[in-house]
């Protein structure tokens, strides 16, 4: 049995992310000592890292939530997993093409600065006062 210390030592997640976790019943309800601590078994410590694994790619909680219940559930299909990922797949890619977008504006931005004059002539300070001076949505 592990004390919350130790798991969130174990997983890298921190103490108040396990409660958390365990208030919107990603992690079940611990057992408790007699002095009322937390204590936690390996399959804790395996959801636990499922959980903090899925969180470290990016997917959101409602995700999470669905994936541990298709894991709990071993004769299920794998397709809804699977549709899950690809959605999640998705989402980075969009997350990637915005920030591809977003770096090419402020490189334009700030290659368009000399670093000689004064604030009010400034080309950083104009463009970002002045989105119609962007070359792209971003």
């Amino acid at each position: 049995m592990y004390s919350i210390g130790t798991l969130a030592m174990r997983t890298g997640v921190k103490v108040p992310t396990i409660r958390y976790y365990e208030q919107i019943r990603l992690l079940p309800e611990p057992e408790r000592t007699q002095g009322n601590q937390r204590r936690y078994g390996q399959s804790e410590l395996e959801k636990l890292g499922f959980i903090k694994h899925a969180r470290d790619l990016g997917f959101p909680i409602e995700a999470i939530s669905s994936l541990i219940s298709l894991n709990d559930r071993p004769d299920r299909s794998c397709a809804e997993a699977g549709e899950i990922a690809q959605r999640q797949l998705v989402d980075v890619r969009d997350r990637i093409a915005s920030l591809t977008r977003l770096e090419a504006e402020l490189a334009r931005i700030a290659d368009g600065c000399s670093g000689v004059g004064v604030a009010d002539d400034c080309y950083v300070l104009a463009s970002l006062a002045d989105h119609a001076k962007c070359e792209s949505e971003h």
